[in-house]
């Protein structure tokens, strides 16, 4: 282990965890292999993507950040991480002591797959509360017989589009107390809730139980997943929408959710107050609009990112990767700030509401990720680099994810993941004499350019980088091919959910399935999740 850079011992860590202490355990392998297990409450930062992603999600330079990746120890990744989050800025950068076979020799659980506190929290809500659920042919039988029923589908609306449950409306996780009662205005119409496996139903049913719904509510046992291992049949490309809900409907429904929310020690932040800690440095802040996108474009608040509140609660690994950080909700008459709140502050957060319409900026349009300055590297416009590939003079590699190489990328690119680039460059380099980087926006590219440079002192003049990356060259009226291409790297930067889409092998449904029934048992034995769930909230109907 390199003497220059200090490491942390697992007990400390989990310590920290325990402690609710601000901590930031970060593993660097590509996502695929981050899947295969990892600590609870560590957060994928593939070593490849660091650039993209640091500043956004880590906006504290001063946190502690505790890294591991490949490798008995901490790997040689691992290292090359923490250096690079020096270079960027990041002043308290640690590697975890003997990588996570010391985490496991110190009893520490890997928990597989992603967003593992999240789906972990929801079924330890699934089996303290008792939320109900019907089976998939429970709920063929009542849509078969035009029961009561309306069916919600608590998923982003581009997931519902993709496959739903016939007859289901998308209404994602933080807008359904706001808008069910549009959908169900009679108490005899049951309410099932569902998504693609279970962490959203539970969260999403149990959140209209919590708020006291009349309607009997209860979750689609398993999702879309169950469903299909059913041998039932999904629809696919539905639109179906929630209406808009009047205001005084509105304000009901906030006086709902923040009376569950006071219960889980939620406040709204004075604006004063907010300034003083992020000016100060001491803590580390996340700013989050959960409404849905399209409010969000139209107007929010000065310095918040998008996170509507079903997804923030599914991934707060991804938003929030700083445990022990303050999270601060922009408000709503609706109370979908307030919903969100009491889930993350049972979680373990601690997390504040920035009250409806206070003074302050507004800013419209998307959100712009932070990002390092680019490197000083040779850029080539895509008039030009068309030029060179005709000529056959010059070889594209695409450095961006397999995921969106295979949806689009430059005719006759390759792709690789930019940690293999070092070693590829003198076979690649014989098979042209140029070689061309390219990323969805050029940002990747740019940094795996200046990245060989370094490593072989200048001697790499021949390595360009597409201007503007793949959406430049698309841009420019030039084509995209979209399907398999040249890999140069297993595809081991991106992890297929078993979840995710069709055409997913049965077995794999089945196996995640096993594997989310058996998270509650790892919470317990690994001990360091924090999380604390209400009692005495209203309670459904019998299923």
């Amino acid at each position: 282990m390199p003497t220059d850079i200090p490491s942390v011992p697992s007990y400390a860590v989990r310590r920290a965890l325990r402690d609710r202490d601000e901590i930031g355990l970060l593993d660097v392998r590509p996502e695929g292999l981050f899947a295969v297990g990892h600590p609870l409450f560590a957060a994928s930062f593939p070593l490849g993507r660091l650039e993209a992603e640091v500043y956004d999600r880590l906006p504290r330079r001063s946190v502690p950040l505790v890294v591991y990746g490949n490798g008995p120890a901490a790997g040689e990744d691992a290292v090359t991480a923490t250096r690079r989050l020096r270079s960027l800025g990041y002043r308290d950068v640690s590697l975890l002591a003997g990588g996570l076979a010391g985490w496991t020799a110190a009893g520490g659980e890997l928990f597989a797959d992603v967003n593992a506190p999240s789906k972990a929290f929801g079924e330890l809500v699934a089996a303290t509360a008792g939320t109900p659920d019907v089976t998939a042919h429970e709920l063929r039988e009542m849509l078969r017989h035009a029961g009561d029923v309306v069916v919600v589908d608590a998923r982003r609306f581009e997931e519902y589009q993709t496959m739903s449950i016939p007859t289901a409306t998308s209404v994602p996780g933080a807008e359904l107390v706001l808008r069910v009662g549009a959908l169900a205005p009679d108490p005899a119409t049951m309410v099932v809730v569902n998504c693609a496996g279970r962490t959203r139903s539970i969260i999403g049913a149990q959140s209209l139980i919590n708020a006291g719904l009349a309607n009997r509510v209860v979750t689609l046992r398993n999702g879309t997943i169950g469903w299909t291992l059913a041998g039932l049949t999904l629809e696919h490309g539905q639109a179906r929408r929630a209406p808009e809900v009047p205001a005084a409907a509105s304000r009901r429904a906030g006086a709902a959710a923040w009376a569950v929310a006071r219960k889980a020690g939620v406040a709204q932040i004075d604006p004063g107050e907010l300034r003083s800690l992020e000016e100060g440095g001491r803590r580390t802040v996340y700013r989050f609009d959960v409404r849905t996108p399209e409010e969000y474009a139209a107007g929010h608040p000065a310095g918040f990112r998008p996170a509507p509140g079903g997804q923030l609660v599914q991934e707060t690994d991804w938003f929030a990767p700083v445990r022990g950080a303050l999270i601060v909700l922009a408000g709503d008459d609706g109370g979908r700030a307030a919903m969100t709140g009491s889930w993350l502050a049972q979680m373990g957060w601690d997390v504040v509401v920035w009250p409806p319409g206070p003074e302050g900026p507004v800013e419209t349009g998307s959100w712009t990720s932070a990002r390092p300055p680019l490197p000083d590297v040779t850029l080539a416009d895509p008039a030009r680099v068309d030029d060179w590939l005709r000529a056959r003079e010059a070889l594209v590699v695409d450095v961006d994810t397999s995921r969106r190489f295979l949806s689009g990328h430059v005719p006759g690119a390759a792709w690789a993941l930019r940690t293999d680039l070092p070693g590829a460059i003198p076979g690649l380099l014989r098979r042209a004499a140029r070689l061309i980087l390219t990323s969805a926006d050029g940002v990747l590219a740019a940094f795996a350019a200046a990245d060989l440079v370094e490593r072989a002192h200048g001697a790499h003049a021949a390595v360009t980088v597409l201007d503007g990356g793949t959406a430049g060259w698309a841009r420019s009226g030039r084509p995209l091919r979209a399907g398999p291409g040249e890999m140069l790297s297993p595809p081991v930067d991106v992890y297929r959910r078993p979840y995710e889409g069709t055409g997913v092998d049965p077995a794999a449904m089945r196996a995640y399935l096993a594997w989310e029934h058996g998270l509650v048992a790892q919470l317990e034995r690994d001990g360091t999740h924090g999380f604390t769930l209400l009692t005495g909230l209203a309670v459904s109907h019998d299923a």
